[in-house]
């Protein structure tokens, strides 16, 4: 009996050994199909729907199911964004002739000779169109960003040309409020949408303009980073409560103290949105009664980099 006992052994090392094998197979297999669902729903072309229970696991099933159920939600966002896109070109296309009127008949109001009330009310039906062609445009755009309309193209850029524009677009009304912009340009690069990044940093250096007393002061600073390059805006203006920091980049979030001055709380949330579409990103630091500063970051590597961990 004992002289057995070896063999028996040995067949019970080669069936484990058997065993282990064909579970690897089997869980290499399950894995593999696992791999390939996935690796479809990335592409967008996961549409099987008969599975055999005998050849695949519950876990594989309960895969599927998923991946169906989220291909077809998938779909339906698709559809829903578009039906957006084209409510939105209605929009922008069924009000800008309206407003254009608007904006024309006042003009041409204000040129003849009125009574200095009837004066008054042109210019303030001039300026209520004005502002409605602001927020509409406002809301087109932000609409445009979140529905993805709008396609950013970062390139390998000079930041300071864009900020001397932004200088010069509100330069005007910083000299009637007898403001300082001091700002001191470099050869400092990132990669960042012209265009749509100069509507964001406007709109920041904007409103520091609009919160900043007259005789008030504004600087713009370029720091160049490891991962980012900085641009700073600071102001000597009102301020922000520390509890309604994290507030301002809401859609149509305005400040306590800022609730004097005109404006409709778009203006961060473009930003914010347009930096974040490009890998860039930006924060506030704020002492109420004392000023804000605003620190714009803007990556020094491309899109393509980034999403591939260069």
């Amino acid at each position: 009996m004992e002289r057995w006992l070896p063999y028996a052994a040995a067949m019970a090392l080669v069936a484990a050994g058997v065993w282990i094998f064909l579970s690897r197979c089997h869980i290499r297999k399950i894995m593999e199909q696992l791999s390939h669902m996935l690796e479809a729903a990335e592409e967008g072309s996961f549409r099987e729907s008969v599975y055999d229970e005998s050849m695949l696991s519950s876990i594989e099933i309960k895969m599927a199911h998923y991946l169906n159920a989220s291909g077809l939600a998938a779909d339906e966002l698709i559809r829903e964004r578009e039906k957006v896109k084209q409510l939105i070109a209605d929009i922008s296309h069924q009000t800008k002739t309206p407003i254009a009127n608007l904006l024309l008949y006042a003009q041409m109001l204000e040129e003849k000779e009125l009574s200095k009330e009837n004066r008054e009310f042109v210019q303030e039906i001039n300026r209520q169109a004005q502002k409605l062609n602001f927020l509409i445009a406002a809301l087109i755009k932000a609409s445009r960003l979140e529905t993805e309309m709008f396609v950013l193209h970062p390139e390998w850029n000079r930041i300071s040309p864009m900020l001397e524009e932004v200088i010069d677009q509100v330069a005007v009304r910083a000299k009637c409020k007898r403001q300082t912009i001091s700002f001191s340009p470099d050869d400092t690069c990132a990669w960042f949408d012209r265009k749509w990044t100069t509507e964001a940093i406007y709109n920041i250096v904007d409103n520091a303009v609009k919160y900043t007393a007259d005789g008030g002061n504004i600087a713009i600073s370029l720091v160049h980073m490891e991962l980012f390059a900085r641009i700073e805006i600071s102001d000597t203006g009102m301020g922000i409560e520390e509890a309604e920091t994290a507030k301002i980049f809401r859609r149509f979030y305005r400040g306590s103290s800022a609730c004097g001055e005109e404006g409709i709380g778009l203006g961060l949330y473009l930003a914010r949105e347009i930096l974040t579409e490009e890998h860039g990103y930006m924060k506030v630091a704020s002492t109420a009664g004392q000023g804000s500063s605003f620190y714009v970051y803007l990556p020094l590597k491309s899109n393509s980099d980034i999403r591939w961990g260069k």
